[in-house]
């Protein structure tokens, strides 16, 4: 098992903590989007999912069992389907457009342009959802946690430092199936108490993962107690790639 097989199927393990930390998306992102038919690719709990049903009918395609019940949960309208996308068999009709928010990076990328062409109508998109933690918010805090991170996870690069927004590149996969891609991005931040945000931390599956999670995030919450009288605030950058889809690719396999 990779890496990426194996961290992604570590969300699934505490779900109603996933639903209750993650943040959801900027609303006018999904102004950008439409079509009557919609494949949802890894919706999580649903915090796409929901915007997503007031644009078409949604299918959601939720690797985790646990987040999939929720997601039921949370957007009812949705037909939510516990499958592996990689190898699910994609129905005869296709879709007008398939999203993936914050998930797409755990499909298979040597098939998933692919597939999600084959999964598209002639002329129907693709929208790549990213969410970027970057430089902003409580600035000295995430400059003083590396400390944290360096002490306790071996392979965090020594004095790292957030990006700008501006610095993350327009990344989108290179395929001849689709044209050119346009990207949106919308910049915002969330403030967070101590035990909100060692909650968001434990949603993250390098952090879930981690031999000395426990001490790291006990760290991470006396630094925030201690040094920024229980809150930061942390800044996002959630980017929007489309790209329409020039033809109907074969299955991936």
């Amino acid at each position: 098992m990779t890496d990426r097989e194996r961290l992604r199927t570590t969300f699934g393990e505490d779900a109603a903590r996933y639903h209750r930390a993650r943040p959801t998306y900027p609303a006018e992102l999904f102004a950008q989007l439409s079509g009557p038919r919609v494949l949802e690719i890894g919706p999580g709990t649903g915090q796409a999912t929901l915007p997503l049903t007031r644009i078409g009918e949604v299918t959601a395609v939720e690797l985790s069992p646990s987040l999939a019940a929720i997601a039921r949960e949370h957007a009812p309208e949705a037909r939510v389907i516990v499958a592996n996308f990689d190898e699910w068999p994609l129905p005869s009709e296709p879709f007008d457009l398939v999203v993936s928010a914050t998930a797409f990076h755990w499909l298979d990328p040597s098939t998933r342009m692919a597939k999600c062409a084959a999964a598209l109508k002639p002329g129907g998109r693709l929208a790549v959802i990213s969410t970027h933690h970057v430089a902003g918010g409580t600035e000295q805090f995430f400059v003083d946690v590396q400390k944290c991170y360096e002490r306790w996870d071996p392979a965090t690069p020594p004095n790292l430092r957030l990006s700008p927004a501006d610095d993350i590149p327009r990344e989108f996969d290179e395929s001849h199936l689709y044209e050119r891609p346009e990207f949106v991005r919308y910049e915002w931040e969330q403030g967070y108490d101590t035990e909100a945000y060692a909650d968001l931390l434990l949603t993250y599956s390098n952090h879930i993962a981690l031999p000395a999670r426990d001490e790291l995030i006990a760290d991470i919450t006396s630094l925030i107690d201690t040094r920024y009288d229980g809150r930061v605030t942390k800044r996002y950058m959630t980017q929007l790639a489309v790209a329409r889809v020039r033809t109907a690719g074969p299955a991936a396999s």
